[in-house]
Order: C-alpha cells, then structure tokens, then sequence
C-alpha cells in the first residue's frame, strides 16, 4: 500500500518557487528521509501533507485520501512532530497526552505512551522544566496517541544533543516495528542516513534524487575509494588498473607503498585481480564508501 502519493507537486509565492513540479511515492511501512537544506521545501512540502498550505499545482494523497478534499481523513492517519512546537509550560507531561487524546478523540493510556518515549518518571512534572530533549519526546509522544499509521517529523533531532538524538532514532525504529510508516525531513545528513530506508533529495524545490543510500551511490558512479598496500611500488603500472571497466582514477602514495582507485563497487574485486595477475603482491587493502554528505554534494552541485 502507499502511504504518501504526491504527482507534480508545486508551490509558488508569487515569483519564488518553493516546490517546483515534485513526484513523490513513500511506501507503507518505509522509513523516508526527506533531505534538504534549510529552505530547500522541506517544511512547505510537510505543509501541503497537512493541508496548512495549498500546492499551486498537483496533487497530494494519504493512504488514498487527498490532502485537500479529504483533508480530515488524511490527518487521522497521521501523527506530526513539527518543527518549532511549543509545550504548555504549567500542564504536566500526563495533561499534555490527555489533551492530545481528547483532541483526537482517542483512546488510551497516557503512561504508555509516555512509557514508549521514555519519560513516564516525569509524567507528573511541568514541561515548563523539560530539558530539550525531554519536550521533543513529550512532542513525539502526542504525535503517538491514536496509534497514527504515519508519522510525520520535520527536523526531529534539531537541537539534540548526540545522546538526545539517539535516543530518539530509536523510538522512531521501535515505532517503525509496530508498522508505523514514518517520513523524516532533516538537513541533517547523518540522521538520515543512520535511520532511513530510502531518501530523497530535494534541492531547491526540485527532488533531484530518491533511492536508497546504497542505490545513491550506484547511481552517483559509484565513489568507492580502494586503498592497496603492495610489497614493491616501482611493479605497479597505473595504466592496467584504470584500463579497468568501472575504474575513475588510480593514483600512487609512495610514502606509504599504496595504491589509490576510486571506482564502482563491482569493480573493486577486479582491481586487485589485475593487480595479482601483473606480479603485484598485494599487502593489504581497505574500502571506503562515500558518506550521504559525499552524495548530497554531488546531487546538488554542492551548493547550499
């Protein structure tokens, strides 16, 4: 089933464009990380999920449900942590997740749900003294009541600390095992990459690119660095190893007796055969593969 069907979706303010013509499909069950710089049309592309914002073109589906002439339907689907919320600050951890139960007119416990975010020792606290990190969970345990089959999260490790975001990495998988679809906006490159399925690049109101990491880098030409240690470096014949299908250069670090390929992943075995095959005697050898920053930059041209 799909979750989030969105076809040549654009937004305009008068002369800008925020989104420019964005073909969309998330999958029931995915985790989908939606990347972008801060003002690529992240949050506009979330607004129109949620019918805060109408597109100026094109159309937008929740589990079947279009955003806009059935956009009550589409919302009890979906449970949001927004970007820039606010807690009340005198109501307790407790009041705030009955106050979302009654708003959603669901049933429920409200220790649970604070219990599967990790704070129900401070069910009973004013959130006016929530640390960051607390709130942000509070925030995602509202997002919870009613069991949404989507979870919609717009920058949600923003302002974490490394051991607030963690943690909250987790929750999202814990909630992506009770079958939870959940679509993750952030300009942050290594939450995305470390919880999501699939992502998509939006750079500039444009989605230049969607795949997996791994599809990412397959399809950016590979981007795999091979770095080989050899007994004798003077046996080396460059030539041979960029001769190879799927090799992009191969340089020499004579300081440490290495040779150095950039290539596709499926060439990197061939590499070292050539290698054994013109008398090289191969020491060792270390793989590194290019980071989602690596890819974002290559995506977008690296610009900001």
């Amino acid at each position: 089933m799909t979750a989030i069907r969105a076809e040549t979706v654009s937004k305009r303010y008068g002369s800008v464009t925020a989104l420019d013509r964005v073909d969309l499909t998330v999958e029931a069950g995915e985790i989908f990380g939606f990347l972008g710089q801060n003002g690529a049309g992240k949050s506009t592309m979330i607004n129109i999920l949620l019918d805060f914002v109408r597109p100026t073109q094109g159309q937008v589906e929740i589990f079947g449900h279009d955003c806009h002439r059935e956009s009550v339907s589409a919302r009890r689907r979906m449970g949001v942590l927004p970007e820039g919320y606010d807690v009340y600050d005198r109501l307790t951890a407790r009041q705030h997740i009955r106050f979302a139960m009654e708003s959603k007119d669901a049933d429920g416990d409200p220790m649970e749900l604070l219990d599967r975010v990790g704070i129900a020792d401070a069910a009973d606290r004013q959130a006016g003294g929530f640390s960051k990190g607390m709130a942000q969970r509070l925030v995602l345990g509202m997002a919870l009541v009613g069991d949404p089959d989507l979870l919609l999260l717009d920058e949600p490790t923003s302002g974490l600390d490394p051991n607030g975001a963690v943690t909250l990495r987790e929750i999202i998988r814990e909630e992506n095992e009770r079958g939870t679809t959940v679509f993750f906006s952030s300009h942050i490159l290594e939450q995305v990459e470390a919880v999501c399925d699939r992502v998509g690049i939006l750079h500039e109101g444009a989605l230049v690119a969607i795949d997996t990491v791994e599809g990412l880098r397959s399809s950016a030409g590979g981007g795999t660095k091979l770095s080989i240690t050899v007994a004798d470096l003077d046996v080396v014949d460059l030539g041979v190893v960029e001769g190879i299908e799927g090799v992009e250069s191969a340089w020499l670090e004579a300081a440490e007796d290495r040779v150095d390929v950039t290539c596709s992943n499926d060439a990197k075995m061939d590499v070292l055969v050539a290698l054994d095959d013109v008398g090289v005697d191969v020491v060792n050898f270390e793989t590194e593969e290019p980071s989602l920053e690596d890819l974002f930059v290559e995506y977008t041209g690296g610009h900001d």
